[in-house]
């Protein structure tokens, strides 16, 4: 009996020293998942096909655009672009046939890409007859629970809502659920705020903006707005990106070889000579031409054009108000300032009235990539495509350069807003729309998700209550090991991931003796590149001849 009575004793013990870690262990996890079905729906990435199953549009093959084209083809073009330039344009300065071979050239290349002056597609164009039939296949299954949305992505937001809005119904009528929850990706971000605005959110049981766009994404708004800039130091960094990533090997010594040019200003004064004798004369008109030509019909890529820069963009691509492009673009012009007028403009107030309506949401960013280095704002946190302050609707952040200011920083501790500051300093998540739903990954690139991202949303989605980022043992601020595919949270001592190092007083020197160091700097690492490509040629030549 007493050794019964002292187990018990002993057990009852055990139970109360467990029970703050049981406590705090049901408190990060008191939620329920529910039986919600999730509607995944992303950007530009999904391949397109003509009606005869051919495809003619996807960024992974971009030579495949209009088809097989020739070397013979690409010349003849290039010959029709650059005669009226020398010719006419140099000699007059009236570059008006330059533009127009440009733009027909070009749009040649992306004939059956590109949409109509109403911005509407070829007949039969789309996503693969593939994709269809697995939507179909998913709709006659009572217990399927995770869906895709696959549907034409260069289409304005709202046609795509529309079939948005059918997909959904019948995915309630299939599961007989009356909520679905949608996680949005990069473009997709924009068709589901253009759902909510026409359609409201009773359909909606949580929502995700997942590297969102819709809030602007700087490498589509800047480059037709006025704000096209080449950086040679962001280039660097962003071959970098691209080797770690495995999209593309570059060599170090033409990393070396390009920041050498770089420093010595060779870069810097061709760019700088450009922009005095030829810039402002050229830019609008190549802006406009390119931007019809390529991508710039399809509507959805105007969605991701930032509120500031939407009056430049449309003056730089159309021409002013009566002129001949705003009269043959009507139709899509229209489509574009409807998007502007009921979502751009109104972006803040619709999110707000998500959270009201007690839509459940979940707001993630990434970062630690350089964005595309093509555009004035070269230097900011970013993922490759759209900057952590964009993608996460407000957060404060620091450039490439370095971190937050220390007595912005002090203030934030001082308001108690200390822990919204990333372990690295360069965010402050504070001023988000949605402070307390949202996340950053740095070390993810735009197209990259990770389980642990997944994790996150399908969680967030699916619980019985809204989740905030302290109900996941990642926190607000996570660290992303490419190489061992683990997410962790972030401190300190792992948050340096970039794949490159910024230095921001030997890329930018302000005096003459910095310019002459970053030079000497810059010279000597190429000079050791070049002695071991040297090496290795002669090595390669002996082996050949011995």
């Amino acid at each position: 009996m007493k050794k019964l009575v002292s187990v018990f004793l002993a057990l009852v013990i055990m139970f109360t020293a467990l029970t703050p870690i049981c406590s705090v262990s049901a408190s990060a996890a008191s939620y329920k998942q529910l039986d919600i079905p999730v509607v995944r729906i992303f950007g530009d990435g999904e391949p397109l096909y003509n009606k005869d199953g051919e495809m003619i549009f996807h960024f992974s093959e971009m030579l495949s655009i209009g088809g097989s084209i020739e070397k013979e083809q690409l010349y003849s073009s290039v010959i029709n672009v650059v005669m009226p330039f020398l010719i006419e344009g140099l000699g007059t300065g009236n570059f008006d046939r330059y533009y127009a071979a440009l733009e027909k050239e070009i749009g040649e290349l992306f004939a059956e890409a590109r949409l109509d002056e109403n911005g509407n597609p070829a007949e039969g164009q789309g996503v693969s007859q593939e994709r269809i039939q697995t939507m179909e296949r998913w709709l006659k299954n009572p217990k399927c629970r995770d869906f895709i949305f696959w549907y034409d992505w260069r289409l304005d937001p709202y046609e795509s809502a529309a079939s948005l809005k059918e997909y959904i119904e019948q995915i309630k009528d299939v599961t007989g659920k009356d909520k679905v929850s949608v996680q949005s990706f990069c473009l997709g971000s924009s068709v589901i705020v253009a759902y909510i605005e026409k359609y409201g959110t009773d359909d909606l049981y949580g929502v995700s903006f997942d590297s969102s766009v819709v809030n602007g994404a700087e490498i589509i708004s800047e480059p037709i707005s006025g704000k096209f800039r080449i950086n040679g130091n962001a280039i660097n960094r962003f071959l970098a990106d691209c080797n770690a990533n495995g999209l593309f090997k570059v060599d170090e010594f033409v990393n070396q070889t390009l920041d050498l040019l770089v420093k010595t200003g060779v870069v810097g004064s061709v760019v700088s000579t450009v922009r005095e004798k030829l810039y402002y004369k050229l830019f609008e008109g190549v802006t406009s031409a390119l931007a019809l030509s390529t991508f710039f019909t399809w509507p959805v890529y105007w969605s991701a054009v930032t509120e500031d820069d939407y009056d430049n963009a449309m003056n730089y691509v159309f021409g002013k108000e009566g002129s001949e492009k705003r009269i043959k673009y009507a139709g899509l012009i229209e489509k574009l300032d409807n998007y502007d007028e009921k979502v751009r403009q109104k972006l803040p107030e619709i999110l707000k009235q998500v959270e009201a309506d007690g839509v459940k949401i979940v707001v993630f960013a990434k970062y630690g990539y350089q964005i595309v280095p093509i555009i004035e704002s070269s230097d900011a946190v970013a993922d490759q495509y759209v900057s952590a302050k964009r993608a996460s609707f407000g957060a404060t952040t620091s450039t490439v350069y370095g971190t937050l200011d220390e007595d912005y920083i002090v203030n934030r501790l001082a308001e108690e807003k200390g822990k919204y500051i990333s372990p690295d300093k360069q965010i402050d998540a504070s001023t988000c729309l949605f402070p307390e739903y949202t996340w950053f990954a740095k070390g993810v690139s735009h197209s990259d998700r990770p389980d642990a991202e997944y994790e996150i949303l399908y969680a967030a989605m699916r619980a019985d209550r809204q989740l905030t980022v302290d109900d996941f043992k990642y926190t607000q601020f996570m660290v992303y090991d490419n190489d061992a595919k683990v997410m962790s949270a972030m401190t300190e001592e792992n948050c340096n991931t970039y794949n490159w190092k910024a230095n921001d007083a030997e890329d930018n020197p302000t005096t003459k003796d910095g310019w002459v160091n970053a030079l000497i700097v810059s010279f000597m690492r190429w000079l050791t590149g070049l002695l071991k490509v040297l090496v290795k040629v002669i090595s390669a030549k002996a082996a050949v001849t011995g």
